[in-house]
C-alpha cells in the first residue's frame, strides 16, 4: 500500500462517517476488513509513522488550545483524530500547528479532537481477519520526548503568543 492509497482510505471512510470520529473508526475497520492481512499491516505502518511524526511540543500546544488543555492521553487521541482529518490538514498542522485555525472549518470539543478508536482500527481489522494479534510493525518507536522545545501549556499568554490564530478562534475567552 502506498501513501496515496492510505490517505484515500482515511478520506473515504471519514466522508462516509460525515466527520464523526466514532463512526469513522467503525467504517475504517469495515474498509480494512476488505483487504488482505499484509495490506492491513501496511496501513498500520502508515498510520503509526504519521502518529509518531505528530509527536511535537508545538502540536501538543495546539491541541491544548483546541481542547482547553491536553493530557498525555488526550494528545495521543488528538494525533489519531488529526490523521483522520486527512492529508491536507495533517501535513498542514505538522508544518504550522497555528494553521489549524484556517484548516478546520469548525471544531466541537465534545466530538472533535478524540480519535482514540481510529488508532486501534488496523489492529482490530487484522485480528478479525487472522484470529491473532497484529505483529510488531518493524518501524521505529515514538521518541521518548516530543520534538521541539517544551513550554507551559497552562500559560494562556504563552499559548496566545505561540498560536495567535488558534487562540483568537478557539482559545479561552
Amino acid at each position: 500500500m502506498d501513501e496515496t492509497e492510505f490517505w484515500e482510505i482515511i478520506d473515504s471512510t471519514r466522508e462516509a462517517a460525515e466527520g464523526d470520529p466514532e463512526d469513522h473508526a467503525e467504517l475504517l475497520v469495515e474498509r480494512l476488513l476488505q483487504l488482505d492481512p499484509d495490506s492491513v499491516l501496511d496501513f498500520a505502518r502508515h498510520f503509526e509513522a504519521r502518529y509518531n511524526r505528530a509527536y511535537s511540543w508545538d502540536l501538543w500546544g495546539a491541541a491544548a488550545v483546541l481542547l482547553g488543555g491536553a493530557s498525555d492521553d488526550a494528545f495521543d487521541y488528538f494525533r489519531c483524530w488529526l490523521i483522520g482529518r486527512g492529508r491536507e490538514i495533517f501535513e498542514g498542522a505538522l508544518h504550522d500547528p497555528d494553521s489549524l485555525a484556517e484548516l478546520l472549518d469548525e471544531f466541537d470539543e465534545d466530538i472533535d479532537g478524540d480519535g482514540e478508536e481510529l488508532g486501534y482500527a488496523a489492529d482490530e481489522a487484522y485480528e478479525q481477519l487472522t484470529g491473532v494479534v497484529a505483529p510488531d510493525l518493524g518501524i521505529a518507536a515514538q521518541a521518548a520526548e516530543p520534538s521541539g522545545t517544551p513550554f507551559d501549556f497552562d500559560d494562556d499568554a504563552a499559548l496566545a503568543q505561540r498560536f495567535p490564530r488558534l487562540w483568537e478562534r478557539f482559545g479561552e475567552p
